[in-house]
């Protein structure tokens, strides 16, 4: 079975737990590679199957056009394998984002995250428009569906054309409404679901999700992957008691302090989390009390 996996794995590297990495900068706010290239290698280690660098928890639209080149061969040196590397690639435009494509394709990624059109409310022409010129980069590619920040829908029907179209494998599946991983199946479907934020992570899988583009497994790595692949092989037994307890801290995905959070809870756990860059501010002395006391009661139970 685990060969099984393997294979299916380096044939649609878009498939199984990817982690969305978050970026360990030091004081002086710099980003610390080695630090990130450790944290990729324990990753990996840790039973997760890739990692998605210059996505939203890896604060990209912060970086500059040289740190954000880096982190994606910072990545697929550390993981060892560039198909378990699937780099963030949006931009305000398909021109900058194919370039991004392109560096990553250079790097040795197996695949690219790429959400719509993101300086406006681009409409179905202009988000056709722009995948069709990322794809034609030539890695396959994963649609980030984020309505909730880029004002953005990529709705069923129009995830259906991208498909139709040729410029998406898979969709990251991010509005929240479970639902929607019915319609996709019915109306394309030939197009991977993706889990695309945490605390949908049980209802998604269920709904036939073949990976999970993740935040808390930068903490929680082993706990992470055990409810995955109970998840997405219906055994219940095993995953509806570790989503219920992983929950409290999984939802924090879905907030907008989700990059801090997870940066604390990493810190919690012994791993390198640390500050955000601005326009991030530190969570509330209230938000930080709440994610301290989940996290310490997790780590508590045993999770890791």
């Amino acid at each position: 079975m685990a060969q099984e996996q393997a294979a299916v794995h380096r044939a649609r590297p878009w498939h199984g737990i990817m982690v969305a990495t978050a970026l360990p900068l030091r004081d002086d706010g710099s980003v610390d590679h080695d630090a990130y290239a450790r944290h990729v290698a324990w990753l990996i280690e840790q039973g997760c199957d890739g990692v998605v660098p210059n996505g939203s928890l890896g604060e990209y639209q912060t970086l500059t056009a040289e740190e954000r080149a880096r982190v994606v061969r910072t990545a697929v040196e550390a993981a060892g394998d560039g198909a378990r590397v699937m780099p963030g690639v949006s931009a305000y435009g398909g021109v900058e984002a194919r370039r991004w494509a392109e560096q990553a394709a250079e790097a040795g990624a197996g695949s690219v995250l790429l959400l719509p059109p993101n300086a406006y409310r681009a409409d179905e022409r202009s988000v056709r428009a722009h995948y069709a010129e990322v794809a034609a980069a030539g890695l396959p590619v994963v649609a980030y569906n984020n309505p909730i920040d880029t004002k953005v829908d990529l709705t069923p029907a129009l995830l259906a054309r991208l498909y139709a179209d040729g410029s998406i494998v898979a969709v990251k599946e991010f509005s929240g409404d479970v639902r929607r991983g019915y319609e996709i199946a019915e109306i394309a479907p030939g197009l991977d679901l993706i889990v695309g934020a945490d605390d949908v992570l049980l209802e998604l899988a269920l709904a036939g999700a073949v990976g999970w583009i993740a935040g808390y497994p930068n903490a929680l790595p082993r706990s992470c992957a055990t409810l995955y692949r109970a998840a997405v092989a219906g055994d219940l037994d095993v995953a509806l008691p570790l989503y219920r307890s992983l929950h409290p801290l999984l939802r924090w995905d879905s907030k907008t302090e989700f990059v801090q959070a997870i940066k604390l809870s990493m810190d919690l756990a012994g791993r390198p989390g640390g500050a955000t860059r601005a326009p991030r501010v530190p969570l509330t002395p209230e938000q930080e009390a709440v994610v301290r006391a989940a996290t310490e009661k997790v780590l508590a139970d045993g999770h890791a």
